[in-house]
């Protein structure tokens, strides 16, 4: 009786395995990205962000986050190219914000990697100071990124070409 049990459980099992097929997905996303040596890995400055840095010594910060292909797609929403993808974000960003100021954008490809980069500012009532924003916008064969990098407008030309190094370092 203990061996027709076991050829019943055994059957059931194996019946029910094939019954079913399955289809393996893959969760999160990996990418890379160099920050200088005096920037460190933060929390704190966006919900959604993948990745934040920040320097409280020099005063400056930044964070990216990322849109897979994928789940834009998903999501129903498509973009035709990088250009789109950046005038959907840039026309909402910092809007509200007193005296914002936008730079033409700057297209470049690197490596395959798409991006456009401008200067952003604003005036900051809370600081009473200008604060300046290096904005880009990556586009690869998986993903869109927004890299965003802030210091003091006072502080632009010290830190414009670290953030553009960060940008521009992105891979996946």
């Amino acid at each position: 009786m203990k061996n027709l049990i076991c050829v019943f459980i055994g059957l059931v099992i194996a019946f029910g395995a094939t019954a079913q097929t399955m289809k393996e997905y893959k969760g999160g996303h990996t990418f890379t990205i160099s920050l200088p040596d005096y920037m460190k890995r933060t929390v704190g400055l966006n919900d959604v962000a993948a990745i934040q840095y920040s320097s409280t010594e020099q005063d400056v910060a930044g964070f990216v986050i990322y849109d897979t292909k994928e789940e834009l797609t998903l999501a129903e929403l498509s973009f035709a190219s990088i250009k789109e993808f950046y005038e959907g974000f840039i026309s909402d960003f910092l809007s509200d914000q007193e005296n914002r100021q936008v730079s033409e954008p700057v297209a470049k490809t690197k490596d395959g990697i798409n991006f456009i980069e401008c200067d952003a500012s604003y005036f900051d009532k809370e600081l009473e100071a200008e604060v300046f924003y290096l904005v880009g916008v990556v586009e690869t064969k998986k993903s869109y990124y927004k890299v965003l990098a802030w210091s003091s407008a006072a502080n632009k030309d010290k830190f414009k070409t670290d953030f553009q190094k960060i940008l521009y370092s992105l891979k996946d």
